[in-house]
């Protein structure tokens, strides 16, 4: 086995085939040339809610000569579906998408989503049409109404703090320029998303005498290596610690940022926590990953590495004591688009991550000798954490379902390949996951309905893949089940939804608690504004798209439940929903 495999590194689902694609000639349209600078930049989805600023490019969709030059477009019945099956694409790919709305009320839907891409530094193209600028005397002139109603003085402002780049299409023989600009600014890390907004005269308008369009691909640029000084430092204090620490939130699509740490850690005998990762980053089982809490591991270190994380703790819950050397290190150290941000910053080296780690490692091992009574102390803890969590779920067995329970059922049928999106679902210390990108949680951001729609984007990437999305209850109303249950009927995506349904949004009950835990709301039997009560059948959601379903409301119900929906998806290739009746937790 390799150390990559070791490390629980996979390869990423193939890209879709390779297309000799149509050049642009005299006669492409704008239009046509915009959409094939897509995908000459590497996408392969248009994800698509349309309105009638669409025309010109639906026309050039329909191109039958333009079908391998241009990315496949797929129709969202909701704004939030769409832009995060782009997400979730990333996720499982690497490779940037593009979603395409329906002006102003398109974005406005699709603000929700965009959050969550800005906070989880995913590359996705966002587009959309503009109201026709004009009233008469073109082509892409106003023809109804509602184009009067929708116009703004600006509407990119809808956007602005939340993309890396934004511009609207101004004249037809911009719109490969502009694309290819977009593109590489969209994947140069940090990673994020990207807007361009196109009203429809400039893809009407004819070209002026003696302009061309063409192809404007603009090359990545190479990845930031690290200061050699400043990884030297770090190194000296890494090597001098006694308890040295890494603190880790999110990987990268291919698993490399995974691979690197699993392999420093384990040669230097350095344990790694990861208090909410959005994307998991150490195989669950490695002998130097001690977990996902941060209670007593930042108080017992004295130097501590952050390694690419926008907040690697919660400064009110488990700010570090004082006496410690604290160094970041990732693409962004500082997180520039965060106006408030203070945690302890003792060295910050940018770079990317891998290039970091590395180099890191590089310059630490020889300096940190013999490490193997560290390794087996920090071993034995991990064991510890292993029978500690096995523990707690026993103790929880009964009739009533709990977050534990149904955390290490899901990982008994993830397997080694199985990728679980969580959105107050599934809890990451009870579940066995066997390297990188197997669990992912809600964005920082918060913009609950991810959960689902980016698990079928992964699913989209990879039909063979099991993919898990467990939700809760309010999570799964929030992500526009019947848009989402559709696309995966539409599609052929086996995808398995799991609802934690406990009748509340149990949050927003927890976070009052947090602040009143002896007030008036703490003394009463139903907290205002939490009970979903009557809780709705959301099993007839999910057949009203033909999928297999199951309502489970005792714990020894579940693994059979979970048994014959995973048969589902595997032979009949359908997607299933099993809604899975928990108790109230007072921690998840």
């Amino acid at each position: 086995m390799t150390p990559n495999q070791r490390a629980g590194m996979r390869e990423l689902p193939a890209a879709p085939r390779k297309h000799t694609h149509m050049r642009i000639c005299e006669t492409t349209t704008p239009a046509e040339a915009m959409l094939m600078a897509l995908k000459d930049s590497g996408v392969d989805y248009l994800f698509a809610n349309a309105g009638n600023d669409f025309a010109p490019i639906i026309e050039a969709l329909a191109n039958p000569g333009l079908a391998d030059s241009v990315p496949e477009p797929v129709t969202c019945m909701h704004e939030t579906l769409a832009v995060g099956m782009a997400h979730g694409y990333y996720l499982a790919t690497g490779r940037m998408q593009a979603v395409m709305v329906h002006v102003n009320v398109g974005m406005a839907n699709a603000l929700c989503g965009l959050l969550n891409a800005h906070s989880d530094n995913i590359p996705l193209f966002l587009l959309a049409g503009r109201t026709p600028l004009t009233e008469h005397g073109r082509p892409g002139a106003r023809l109804t109404p509602v184009q009067y109603g929708q116009e703004l003085y600006d509407q990119n402002a809808m956007i602005r703090e939340l993309v890396k780049w934004e511009y609207e299409l101004r004249y037809p023989e911009q719109a490969c320029s502009l694309v290819g600009r977009a593109a590489a600014l969209a994947m140069d890390e940090p990673r994020g998303p990207v807007f361009l907004g196109f009203p429809r005269e400039p893809l009407l308008d004819p070209l002026p005498p003696g302009v061309r369009l063409e192809n404007f691909a603009v090359a990545q640029p190479t990845a930031s290596h690290p200061d050699p000084q400043a990884i030297e430092l770090l190194a000296r204090r890494l090597a001098g610690a006694e308890r040295p620490l890494i603190v880790a939130e999110r990987g990268d699509p291919a698993g490399r940022v995974g691979a690197a740490l699993a392999r420093l850690a384990d040669a230097c005998a350095i344990p790694v926590i990861e208090i909410s990762p959005v994307r998991n980053v150490m195989p669950s089982r490695h002998p130097m990953m001690l977990g996902y809490d941060a209670a007593g591991h930042l108080d017992a270190a004295d130097v501590i590495l952050v390694v690419d994380a926008s907040t690697p703790w919660v400064e009110h819950l488990h700010r570090p004591g004082s006496g410690k050397w604290i160094a970041h290190l990732g693409p962004d150290t500082l997180c520039r688009r965060q106006p408030v941000r203070s945690f302890q910053t003792d060295m910050a080296i940018d770079c990317n991550t891998v290039a970091g780690l590395e180099a890191l490692h590089a310059a630490l091992a020889p300096r940190v000798g013999d490490v193997r009574e560290r390794h087996a102390h920090y071993r034995s803890l991990s064991e510890r954490r292993w029978r500690q969590a096995a523990e707690s779920v026993a103790r929880d067995a009964g009739p009533a379902i709990s977050g534990a329970c149904l955390s290490a059922h899901i990982s008994d049928i993830l397997g080694d390949e199985g990728m679980c999106f969580s959105e107050l679902g599934a809890i990451p210390d009870y579940m066995d996951l066997k390297g990188s990108n197997r669990y992912f949680f809600t964005p920082y951001s918060g913009g609950l309905g991810w959960g689902m729609s980016a698990a079928l984007g992964a699913q989209m990437a990879d039909r063979d893949r099991l993919v898990v999305a467990c939700v809760g209850d309010g999570s799964y109303v929030f992500a526009n089940p019947v848009a989402c249950h559709q696309m995966a009927e539409a599609r052929d995506l086996p995808l398995l939804t799991i609802i934690k349904n406990n009748g509340m949004w149990n949050a927003v009950r927890r976070a009052t608690l947090g602040v009143h835990r002896d007030g008036h709301a703490a003394a009463c039997e139903v907290m205002p504004l939490t009970s979903l009560a009557p809780v709705p059948a959301y099993s007839l959601v999910a057949q009203a798209s033909r999928a297999h379903v199951e309502v489970v409301e005792r714990a020894d119900q579940l693994a059979g439940a979970l048994e014959r929906s995973v048969n589902v998806i595997r032979r009949e290739k359908r997607q299933a929903l099993v809604d899975v009746r928990t108790s109230l937790s007072a921690t998840h």
